[in-house]
């Protein structure tokens, strides 16, 4: 088997930092799978970890040169003897190495059988690459900020990533979703069945009847702004870690209930989220696909914030 190239985080900087490196292909152990990875998906944590942001850059900064990379897709080459419900040829997905050991953006990926999904010919694996991550992380902010039938919700950036899932899986549930955007992004966020505000046009409190739930996926002033559209007693979910304390204190002060979140990898949730891209009633937008070998670029492209759904790097599409 071939030497495993990977594209590695090689000192703490700009996206120039990422680098291509060979390393020996990973042997799967007993209860893994090795996985011929087809697509990784990119996700704002990954350009702050290079940036020598948050606690997996601290963890890891004696650890250079490190391979970033949490969502990846694929197909299983190698079975461990422990394994029984995966089998060489099948197509699988899967969010590995969270926080700590990352890893997604490489050829070749050994992971533990049981945090894998399968992927039905129904789906792509460009879209199995692209849900892992920000699919839970909507899923888990919902759960936190405990989102209901007829409840109105107020979801930051509802074109990204994580905001874009957020919207549909908030509207399966029933609620009553407002997403802010830009004006580009108006029509896109409308079809996903939110009412669309556009954030240039005047302060959303302004623009908006107040709301039980807030899903800040922006933080810092941007999030401590949004804080004047939830209802006295009402609920903040914060996911940007770095500010999370902040905007929580200023949600308290508010009389609003607020805490920060961390996903947390779930196959349960991942294998529902499959089933209802497999259905349609969850629909993925890929901003962007770059080689592996222009993950720089694609970094930069995150790190506008501005990017119409997910980010991913093409690995092996020929699988």
């Amino acid at each position: 088997m071939k030497a495993c190239q990977q594209l590695a985080i090689t000192q703490f900087g700009q996206p120039s930092v990422l680098a291509i490196q060979s390393s020996d292909v990973p042997v799967a152990s007993d209860s893994q799978v090795l996985v011929k990875v087809a697509y990784a998906g990119v996700n704002p944590i990954d350009a702050k970890t290079r940036a020598g942001l948050g606690w997996a850059a601290q963890q890891n900064q004696d650890n250079l040169p490190w391979v970033p990379g949490y969502d990846i897709a694929g197909e299983v080459v190698e079975v461990g003897v422990g394994v029984k419900a995966l089998k060489v040829g099948d197509a699988v997905s899967g969010f590995v190495g969270f926080p700590l050991l990352g890893g997604g953006y490489s050829e070749y990926v050994a992971v533990e059988a049981d945090v894998l999904s399968r992927v039905s010919k129904a789906v792509s694996l460009v879209e199995a690459a692209a849900l892992p991550l920000a699919g839970q992380t909507a899923w888990q902010a919902l759960d936190k900020g405990l989102v209901s039938a007829d409840e109105e919700v107020l979801i930051l950036a509802g074109a990204g990533g994580v905001g874009h899932i957020a919207i549909q899986l908030a509207v399966a549930r029933g609620a009553k979703v407002t997403a802010s955007c830009s004006a580009a992004n108006m029509t896109f966020v409308s079809s996903l069945g939110a009412t669309a505000v556009d954030y240039h046009q005047a302060p959303l409190f302004k623009q908006i009847k107040p709301v039980d739930v807030l899903i800040d996926l922006m933080g810092g002033d941007t999030g401590i702004a949004a804080l004047d559209c939830v209802k006295t007693g009402g609920r903040v979910v914060t996911i940007p870690t770095i500010t999370a304390d902040a905007v929580c204190e200023q949600a308290r002060q508010r009389g609003l209930l607020a805490d920060g979140m961390l996903v947390s990898p779930s196959v349960e949730q991942n294998n529902a989220m499959m089933g209802m891209l497999e259905s349609g009633d969850l629909q993925l937008s890929i901003a962007a696909q770059y080689p592996l070998s222009e993950g720089a670029s694609a970094h930069q492209d995150i790190e506008t914030g501005h990017t119409r759904g997910k980010v991913v790097l093409v690995v092996d599409g020929d699988i």
